[in-house]
């Protein structure tokens, strides 16, 4: 069953359960306001009614001149229990006496002390009577009945008229209010629909671009759009890194193998030839190193030192390129690392001494770090000490001619660790790529070894600590690196 259909058959109920109530209350206000009426007019009729007695001969005079005596619908009648406790008739109204009426009525032994209406069928017509027994004062015995009624013929064909009236209206009202229902659910449903026609096209298409078309009213149809367009964002930004992620890591795949494979390609060529150099002639491969074989004693350790020592770059190479590869795949699953309350000052000057027995050719200027005072960070010793090292490499490895120099600043709750130097700089293009891997800016292609991971370990280790990395260049100007760590108070 369609959610349209089934609001329609909940407000076709509704509108029904709620006609039926009305209905019932019309039907009983009239009926009791009527029949309150009836009764009036009866009690009124019978106080009008004159009739006299006395303990030892009982008199009776229905009072001629009461009205409704000369009523069409209106009748009285007097029975006496006095010679008869079946009692009987001792006088009516003009108009039950033309019309042969009788009220029937009860011994004398059933009658009650108290007055009472009735509702009375005489032949096929309906009447409405009021009893009320007349006592004996002496004895409180019920001596005679007074009865008074009314033809209630008219009120009850009202009565039937407004039920009919009421069926009919209810049918033709539930009949609109299904139709109406079905109107008001097709244009409330309609919106959903709408969604559900936009959703579907972006679902088959491509282009997480697309947006559902929101209506103007700020309704719970409204809502649903927007919350929907915020998750088709959230999918088009993430289906956007995780394609960023896959042209990242293909990348990283390609060039971790080239920065392995020179390396690689290197050790073996020096293996080679230390193999050709020291083989021995007599071997099966006398031909191939005939040339090798000429070579002096002096020539042969002098070349084999050479590739000993290339072997040994290069392997030192690689595993400080393995060692990056490492970190970065800590990064990647997502590592923590034990954090502890450090002593800034402490750590910045082990980093400035330990930093000026590092091959360079700039001037390693430290200070001013009296602002790392009483400062405390919270962190791990060795991933800081790391993310300095990184910098201050850097910047002894661009720095030709020049200084590098390390201070400290404090601005608000946080305190910086800047790394200046006065290299070749950057332009302001290749600055938001910097921490991506492998990147490595133009300038410093070919000129510099490297492996372009150091920035993107530093931008891991930063984010470990919750800290933040400024980075200001200008092109042979020199670079600035600020490393922005919250202060433990």
């Amino acid at each position: 069953m369609s959610i349209r259909l089934r609001l329609t058959l909940w407000y076709t109920s509704l509108f029904a359960v709620a006609f039926f109530a009305f209905g019932i209350i019309v039907y009983n206000s009239v009926y009791h306001n009527t029949i309150s009426e009836l009764r009036m007019r009866l009690e009124k009729v019978a106080a009008d009614v004159k009739v006299n007695g006395s303990p030892n001969q009982y008199e009776y005079n229905l009072n001629s001149r009461a009205p409704g005596f000369n009523s069409a619908i209106i009748g009285i009648q007097l029975t006496s229990y006095a010679e008869a406790k079946t009692g009987y008739v001792i006088g009516k109204s003009n108009n039950m006496s033309i019309s042969n009426l009788t009220f029937p009525f009860s011994p004398q032994d059933e009658v009650s002390g108290k007055p009472r209406f009735v509702q009375q069928q005489l032949g096929d017509e309906p009447f409405y009577i009021y009893e009320a027994p007349i006592m004996n004062k002496g004895t409180n015995d019920v001596i005679a009945l007074l009865q008074v009624g009314i033809h209630t013929g008219g009120e009850q064909l009202l009565f039937s008229r407004l039920r009919t009236m009421l069926w009919l209206s209810g049918i033709i009202a539930l009949l609109a209010a299904f139709l109406l229902g079905i109107f008001l659910s097709r244009k409330a449903i309609h919106p959903i629909g709408r969604v559900t026609e936009a959703a579907e096209r972006i679902r088959s298409g491509t282009e997480l671009g697309l947006r559902i078309p929101r209506g103007k009213t700020n309704d719970e149809i409204g809502r649903l759009t927007d919350t929907l367009n915020d998750m088709l964002s959230g999918l088009e930004k993430a289906y956007k890194n995780l394609e960023d992620s896959n042209i990242a890591q293909r990348r990283f795949v390609s060039d971790a193998s080239h920065e392995l494979r020179t390396p690689l390609t290197t050790i073996r060529g020096n293996v080679d030839l230390l193999e050709k150099i020291w083989a021995d002639s007599s071997s099966d491969r006398e031909n191939a190193y005939t040339q090798a074989s000429e070579l002096t004693a002096e020539e042969k350790r002098q070349l084999s030192m050479e590739s000993i020592h290339d072997i040994a770059d290069e392997a030192r190479r690689m595993s400080h390129l393995v060692n990056d590869l490492l970190a970065l795949a800590r990064a990647d699953a997502g590592y923590s690392v034990e954090m502890e309350l450090l002593s800034l000052r402490s750590l910045a000057e082990e980093a400035a001494r330990r930093a000026g027995f590092l091959p360079r050719k700039a001037e390693w200027i430290v200070g001013p770090l009296d602002a790392l005072d009483n400062v405390w960070v919270k962190g791990n010793h060795d991933y800081l000490l790391q993310l300095l090292f990184i910098f201050i490499e850097n910047g002894f490895k661009y720095t030709q001619a020049g200084e590098v120099r390390l201070y400290a600043v404090i601005s608000g709750d946080f305190v910086g660790l800047s790394v200046s130097d006065t290299g070749m700089g950057m332009n302001q293009d290749e600055i938001p790529h910097i921490f991506d891997r492998f990147y490595r800016a133009d300038v410093s292609r070919g000129e510099t070894a490297g492996t372009g991971l150091g920035l993107s370990i530093a931008k891991w280790i930063a984010e470990l600590h919750h800290a933040t990395i400024d980075v200001r260049s200008q092109e042979q100007q020199g670079t600035t690196f600020t490393i922005w760590l919250p202060i433990i108070k």
